[in-house]
C-alpha cells in the first residue's frame, strides 16, 4: 500500500487530483491496485520550510513551475533502487519541477505492509493480508 505525502505551497484541488491520478496510474502500470495507492497533500505556511538556514520561500523560482515541495514516500522495503528512482522522477514531473525549482526534497521510508492497517466494513485488516480478505457480498 504505497502512501505518498506531498507538502508544498498552495495547490488547487484540480492540480491535486491530477497529481493523484497520475501517480495512481503510474503505480497501476507496475501492478499496484489503484485502490491501494494513497496520496495525501498538505500546505506549508509561509516561512515554515528552511534549507541551510534559509526559508525556501525566499529562494528564486519561476512563476510557471514548482516553487518548493517535500515528499515522503512510504513503500514496501521490497522495492529496489530502480523503482525508487523512477518514482522520484515521476513525482518531480507530476509536481512540475523545472530547472528553476529551488527546492524539492523526496524521501523514501520503507514500510512493511504488516505495519499498516486498513479499515474495511468496520474492521481493521493488515495491508499484507488485504488480498486474502473476501469483501462481504463478493466471492473470489
Amino acid at each position: 500500500m504505497p502512501t505518498i505525502y506531498i507538502n508544498s505551497g498552495v495547490m488547487s484541488v484540480p492540480s491535486r487530483r491530477a497529481i493523484a491520478v497520475r501517480l495512481t496510474r503510474w503505480f497501476a502500470d507496475r501492478s499496484v491496485r489503484p485502490g491501494h495507492v494513497v496520496v495525501r497533500f498538505g500546505e506549508d505556511a509561509a516561512n515554515t520550510v528552511f534549507s541551510g538556514g534559509m526559508p525556501v520561500d525566499a529562494l528564486h523560482h519561476s512563476p510557471d513551475g514548482l516553487a518548493q515541495a517535500t515528499v515522503l514516500c512510504c513503500v514496501s522495503p521490497d522495492r529496489d533502487e530502480q523503482f525508487r528512482r523512477e518514482l522520484a522522477t515521476e513525482l518531480a514531473a507530476a509536481l512540475g519541477m523545472t530547472e528553476q525549482t529551488p527546492f524539492l526534497h523526496i524521501e523514501f521510508r520503507p514500510t512493511e505492509p504488516s505495519l499498516v492497517y486498513l479499515a474495511s466494513n468496520g474492521e481493521l485488516t493488515r495491508a499484507d493480508q488485504v488480498a486474502s480478505v473476501v469483501v462481504r457480498g463478493e466471492s473470489s
